[in-house]
């Protein structure tokens, strides 16, 4: 292994755990349930009736793979706050840059995914009977997975920033940043 590289197999699984969840993000977009008014002829009720209830999976789907690879840089950067301390330097700074960018990125992908998840089940299943006169067939709003869908992308990318600067300011030393000097800048001689 590269100095400072990181485990080619962490950056790897991350990768496709965001990409996975991408794929159910914009999955969830493209099945999202659609609401149409009926007629009950035989007592004269309207009604809503929506399509399946797919993209609800598909966005739980995708909180999960998103979550899970979370989970797993997580737990190999020991978060960042236990294991070994981080060597100041540039590398540091950049780590701890990364790192509370990825997670800001991330609650909001899990809010939009979960959000959205929880909206189109709720329009898919629980919506009845109604007795008024106009009405309209809610259904979830376009681009909520969409949204979860590009902020699932830019947590990746920051997560893969971030464990390779946290690799960097781990392996690094001190020393390294000095030059190769053969005696020292500061005098220091013996007293007799």
């Amino acid at each position: 292994m590269g100095e400072g590289r990181g485990s080619t197999l962490v950056h790897l699984l991350v990768v496709a755990l965001c990409l996975v969840a991408f794929g159910f993000a914009i999955a969830a977009e493209r099945r999202r349930s659609v609401g149409s008014m009926q007629r009950d002829e035989r007592t004269n009720e309207t009604y809503c009736t929506y399509s399946s209830d797919v993209a609800t999976g598909y966005g739980v789907g995708s909180f999960l793979f998103l979550l899970s690879g979370e989970s797993l840089l997580m737990g190999v950067t020991k978060c960042m706050c236990f294991g070994r301390p981080l060597n100041p330097g540039g590398n540091r700074a950049w780590s701890i840059i990364y790192f509370m960018s990825s997670w800001v990125t991330f609650i909001i992908a899990e809010a939009c995914l979960i959000a959205g998840a929880t909206k189109n089940a709720y329009h898919t299943k629980y919506r009845g009977m109604i007795y008024a006169q106009n009405f309209s067939c809610e259904s979830l709003r376009k681009g909520i997975f969409i949204a979860g869908a590009i902020f699932v992308v830019a947590t990746m990318i920051l997560n893969v920033y971030y464990y390779m600067y946290f690799t960097k300011a781990t392996t690094t030393t001190a020393s390294s940043h000095k030059g190769n000097r053969a005696s020292p800048t500061v005098g220091m001689t013996g007293y007799a």
